[in-house]
């Protein structure tokens, strides 16, 4: 589902305020569930998480956090809630048993980076992860989640959507009312430039680190090929738009829904596409684990590098989560 224009607008529309009656009852909701208190792990918790619907860059932050945690010798395990997954958890993500569509594109990604565990229920595979032999643990997702106390929370902002209108859904795109969501992170994480103003409207107390999504070494070799890009993602256009800034043009672009899983009509319209066009197919590779292997080799695959405005800011963080 793609968010409705008046959640992106700087100011509350006719919409939002018929909404916030409704609003005000997730807001009650969310205050309720955040007062609950979830299993205590005997290790570090470190939550990548955010406040708004909709891809903000927590998963290659995650991705980013962990290869450092296993750079210092720590053995870091995963957590994932699984989304548009069949299975329910709590469950090890197992790539040579599972697919996206069984434990979710995310948890698939992650997997090849570190243990990775699925379940709506933190507390549940925090307790398996432990007994696995992890010594600390990153959530990908799950700053709302309460089944699971976490020692470091990370509210992670698109810094060209921001925090929308700032209203909660359905007014708005906020999970939870601002005021509670910066009471609990320990720092807030601002992805790209800062379009919206987000340091400007955050509290003096919250620390803010600021990183940047950068393309793969693999774009170098689309230089002065016609592509088509195309992706489900949260939002399909900031992909397209690191791709331009990397000085490849797309001749066309198709955007899909978030953790859209691409039927057999999909890959038929993609391929003809790529052979009427004599054109190269571009995706992410959260996008590309869901394709036939067969049909995947036809693809070119974008990683995502997080790329630090202060290159002490993320061992400073670490530091942090084991003092």
């Amino acid at each position: 589902m793609r968010p409705p224009r008046f959640w992106t607008s700087d100011k509350p529309g006719v919409l939002s305020r018929a909404l916030t009656p409704a609003s005000r009852l997730v807001s009650r909701i969310a205050e309720q569930r955040s007062s609950r208190t979830g299993y205590h792990a005997s290790v570090p918790v470190l939550c990548c998480g955010n406040v708004t619907t909709g891809g903000t860059g927590k998963t290659p932050l995650t991705f980013d956090l962990v290869q450092r945690l296993k750079e210092r010798g720590r053995n870091p395990h995963i957590l994932s809630r699984g989304h548009g997954g069949r299975e329910h958890g709590p469950v090890a993500v197992d790539p040579g048993r599972y697919t996206a569509r069984d434990v979710g594109d995310e948890p698939m990604l992650l997997s090849a980076c570190a243990p990775t565990w699925i379940g709506a229920n933190r507390g549940e595979t925090a307790r398996l992860a432990v007994s696995e032999g992890a010594d600390c643990l990153v959530m990908d997702d799950g700053f709302q989640n309460t089944t699971l106390e976490k020692t470091m929370s990370l509210l992670v902002v698109d810094g060209a959507t921001g925090f929308g209108n700032r209203h909660v859904l359905p007014a708005g795109p906020l999970r939870e009312n601002l005021t509670a969501a910066f009471a609990r992170a320990s720092a807030l994480i601002l992805i790209g430039d800062d379009k919206r103003h987000i340091r400007a409207t955050t509290p003096a107390t919250l620390p803010i680190f600021q990183a940047r999504l950068i393309p793969g070494p693999e774009i170098r070799r689309l230089q002065g090929v016609r592509v088509i890009a195309f992706a489900g993602i949260g939002r399909p256009d900031k992909f397209f738009t690191m791709l331009r800034e990397a000085g490849v043009d797309p001749v066309r672009t198709i955007s899909f829904p978030d953790h859209h899983n691409y039927s057999a009509r999909d890959i038929n319209r993609l391929d003809a596409l790529r052979l009427e066009a004599n054109t190269t197919l571009v995706t992410t590779a959260k996008d590309a684990i869901k394709l036939p292997p067969s049909f995947r080799a036809q693809v070119t695959i974008i990683g995502v590098d997080l790329l630090w405005e202060d290159p002490k800011a993320p061992d400073l963080l670490l530091d942090q989560l084991f003092a």
